[in-house]
């Protein structure tokens, strides 16, 4: 996002510089470089998604990892007899009757 286009706040205090941080950290680990004066802009669409996806998958496995830990996590799908399907596999929604129904014709 350009600079004064910057209309997302943060609801926790601080969060805007965690995340700052964490951004750079994911680039490095990614080895991208990272611009000197901090403006993502002329940076390609690519890389900055790659970006966010990795620090979006960190996030979610450090949440599951808090839920697991506090023991609160939902328990494996019973009706299959094992943990469903991440989202991103083609066989997610095979054999559940609310997933992805096709609307009726007219």
């Amino acid at each position: 996002m350009a600079r004064g286009q910057q209309s997302n706040r943060h609801l926790v205090p601080g969060a805007s510089r965690a995340l700052d941080q964490f951004k750079y950290e994911v680039a490095r680990e990614l080895g991208i470089q990272i611009p000197p004066d901090g403006y993502w802009g002329d940076m390609p669409t690519r890389l900055t998604g790659a970006v966010g996806g990795h620090m979006v998958r960190r996030m979610i496995a450090l949440a599951e990892q808090q839920l697991a830990q506090r023991g609160t996590l939902p328990p494996a799908d019973a009706t299959r007899g094992a943990a469903a399907p991440a989202f991103g596999t083609a066989n997610w929604a095979a054999g559940r009757a609310d997933a992805f129904q096709p609307a009726p014709r007219v």
